[in-house]
């Protein structure tokens, strides 16, 4: 079972920049694809962008795509969100979520972080 443990979230003006972290536990994290989703109240959990298990491959949500970027260390078994040009419809929680099945691409996601809180500013 794996644990992941999101950080980084904060209140940050339009415009501004984060980086959100995952740090993975409990299973081999590079065997695995990665992604991040997100949640406001009332609306279903979105997708935003995933990596796979090598980080050669990313794919993004169209709404973020040239703003925000997901990475992954494998030696820290943390994947990253950085987030540029922030917009006020950014405000969400940012979920991780780790892929159930080794090896796969594209991912299913399977397993959820207990979110870390964003809020951009207008």
């Amino acid at each position: 079972q794996v644990q992941l443990v999101e950080s980084g979230g904060g209140l940050v003006q339009a415009g501004g920049s984060l980086r959100l972290s995952c740090a993975a536990s409990g299973r081999t994290f590079s065997s695995y694809a990665m992604g991040w989703f997100r949640q406001t109240p009332g609306k279903e959990r979105e997708f935003v962008a995933a990596v796979s298990w090598t980080g050669s491959s990313t794919y993004y949500a169209d709404a973020v795509k040239g703003r925000f970027t997901i990475s992954r260390d494998n030696v820290k078994n943390t994947v990253y969100l950085q987030m540029n040009s922030l917009k006020p419809e950014d405000t969400a929680v940012y979920y991780c979520a780790a892929d159930r099945v080794r090896f796969r691409w594209p991912a299913d996601f399977g397993s959820w972080g207990q979110g870390t809180q964003v809020t951009v500013s207008s």
